[in-house]
């Protein structure tokens, strides 16, 4: 019986230069656990030359039955041709992304006006897996890889420590928001409005930043995972475009017909302060705005959660959990259930998308006061970045502390939960929170990130 090849490869904690060492190849991933910077890191994952793509250029589809059995047929082939190892979180298949911008096409019904694919799906049979708790790396690939191809990537592999990218990034402009001070109060004072009307209960409002640059993004990326790691991070490349996600949010799991999303509401800035860091953490963890604002999202996942799975198995094991990551202190809940057997685990991922951290509550609603009120598109940002091999086993993050490069702009998003009680200057001050040591990481690299007086001065 065929079974996965699996080549030992040394280990390092950074395994960034494993992906240096493929970024050239077509489509290369790298799905980044930033173990080097954040003890929260296991798994990386690490590929390139996919053997199928499927992507919003390629398929025609007018609705989400469409493509869920295009996909799903996709998927198929990997669960007959694929082999699956228990023992591994991912023995090859599929990665990909979701756009936020294809989350309004499933739930508004909008025509996408999107510089991107709204989806890519790349199927892998090759991949470098790094798990950082038994400090172990190898090359694994499934049998249909040839061994001439097989051999050619160890030797490619094996001289890890690749020669930088003679490419430098650096900013050629300072980072412009779509919403500054004034702008921001309006968009805030409209979905006030809202609120207190009725309409819904919370909706994300978010900022967009851009600014020119030349260079290799794979440079930014390093620059930023150095500043801000977070277990969810990945890096893409289309050739045209990159991607650079630093998120920390995961949408959904799945292994053996067990799903697990963990939605992020409740941000704290830390401090390099001991005490001041810890005092900070304390009020959020108190702070009942924050903790009404997670509660709710989760009762939203749980509905969300009912459309795939066993109505008995939804449970939330944990409730507004405090978890510190590099930057910032955030609140974390843990809602569980396990799939009903007329349900795929991608089905479930589209069930949950766009993920009601980043949208409001309700859903919908809040997705159309969204569309009306913010002057930018989400692009790849609050979209979804996932796995998907044999076996159903997955994992996807929420897009968040993200950036797009393309055209030789790079892009990245900030945002909040407005609700009933929200307070004008601590919403806006929490979106640069958020993204404000990213900024300053990218700055490092050329200009300053940011010269409007309301970025230098804090409301």
């Amino acid at each position: 019986m065929a079974s996965l090849c699996r080549i030992p490869l040394p280990y390092r904690r950074d395994s960034s230069s494993y992906f240096a060492a493929v970024k050239h190849l077509p489509l290369p991933v790298y799905l980044d656990s930033a173990a080097d910077h954040s003890d929260r890191g296991r798994w990386d994952i690490i590929c390139a030359e996919p053997e199928e793509v499927i992507s919003s250029k390629t398929i025609d589809y007018s609705d989400k039955d469409t493509l869920s059995i295009r996909i799903a047929s996709t998927l198929k082939r990997i669960d007959r041709d694929y082999i699956d190892s228990p023992t591994l979180p991912f023995s090859g298949g599929a990665i990909g992304y979701l756009s936020y911008e294809f989350g309004e096409e499933l739930q508004l019904g909008l025509s996408p006006n999107a510089q991107i694919p709204t989806f890519h799906i790349a199927i892998y049979p090759w991949f470098v897996l790094v798990d950082h708790h038994q400090q172990r790396c190898e090359l694994i690939a499934q049998p249909s890889l040839s061994q001439v191809r097989l051999t050619e990537l160890s030797a490619l592999l094996t001289p890890i420590d690749a020669p930088p990218s003679a490419r430098k990034f650096r900013l050629t402009s300072p980072f412009v928001s779509s919403l500054k001070k004034d702008d921001y109060t309006k968009a805030f004072n409209k979905v006030k409005a809202y609120i207190d009307a009725g309409d819904c209960y919370q909706v994300n409002l978010t900022r967009e930043f851009t600014a020119s640059y030349q260079g290799d993004p794979w440079q930014a990326y390093l620059q930023l995972r150095a500043a801000a790691a977070a277990p969810f991070s990945a890096y893409m490349d289309f050739g045209d475009s990159q991607f650079l996600s630093l998120s920390p949010e995961r949408l959904l799991a799945a292994q053996e017909r067990q799903l697990q999303t963990q939605p992020i509401k409740g941000t704290a800035a830390r401090s390099d302060d001991p005490q001041e860091d810890s005092a900070l953490a304390t009020k959020l963890q108190n702070s009942a705005k924050n903790r009404a604002e997670n509660i709710m999202i989760v009762d939203l996942l749980r509905n969300d959660f009912s459309k795939s799975c066993q109505a008995e198995t939804v449970v939330t094991e944990a409730l507004c959990e405090l978890q510190s990551f590099r930057t910032v202190h955030h609140l974390v809940s843990t809602v569980t259930g396990t799939l009903r057997d007329e349900r795929s685990e991608f089905s479930a991922l589209l069930d949950c998308f766009p993920g009601g951290s980043i949208t409001g509550a309700p859903k919908h609603r809040a997705m159309e006061i969204i569309s009306e009120i913010e002057p930018h598109r989400r692009s790849l940002y609050c979209g979804s970045i996932f796995y998907l091999g044999p076996n159903g086993k997955m994992d996807s993050n929420i897009a968040i502390r993200s950036f797009v490069c393309k055209q030789q702009k790079i892009t990245g998003w900030a945002g909040g939960g407005i609700v009933a009680d929200s307070v004008l200057n601590e919403e806006f001050i929490e979106t640069e929170t958020k993204i404000s040591k990213l900024l300053e990481a990218l700055a490092d690299l050329g200009l300053k990130p940011i010269t409007d007086s309301d970025y230098a001065k804090k409301p």
